[in-house]
């Protein structure tokens, strides 16, 4: 039992959204918009970059409405990805610091 469920919060913590999105993005660029709204960031950096993608959805046009939407227990699911995205992020440090030094930010379209 303790294995399956290792196994399985391995499994989340690599497959994190965000960082997945930004590891390695096409054309050095990456989209970041919810529901329509653009983020205000113009660049993240590649050392944690899915953390940085998760603030930058924080970091978007206001909504009209107060439908906050996607949430989990009144918890935004732009958080929860976070959390996992450190953790994801940390994994692949090593990875990120090379490429940064390479290749610099992402740039947000």
């Amino acid at each position: 039992m303790k294995r399956t469920i290792s196994l399985i919060l391995t499994s989340l913590l690599c497959a994190s959204c965000a960082t997945v999105k930004t590891v390695n993005p096409r054309d050095n660029q990456v989209d970041i918009a919810h529901r329509g709204h653009k983020s205000y960031c113009e660049s993240i950096p590649r050392v944690y970059s899915g953390t940085s993608y998760s603030f930058c959805l924080l970091n978007s046009e206001p909504s009209k409405t107060t439908n906050t939407g996607s949430t989990l227990n009144r918890v935004p699911l732009v958080a929860i990805d976070a959390a996992f995205s450190v953790a994801a992020d940390t994994i692949i440090l090593p990875y990120t610091v090379v490429t940064q030094a390479q290749h610099g930010n992402i740039k947000v379209n």
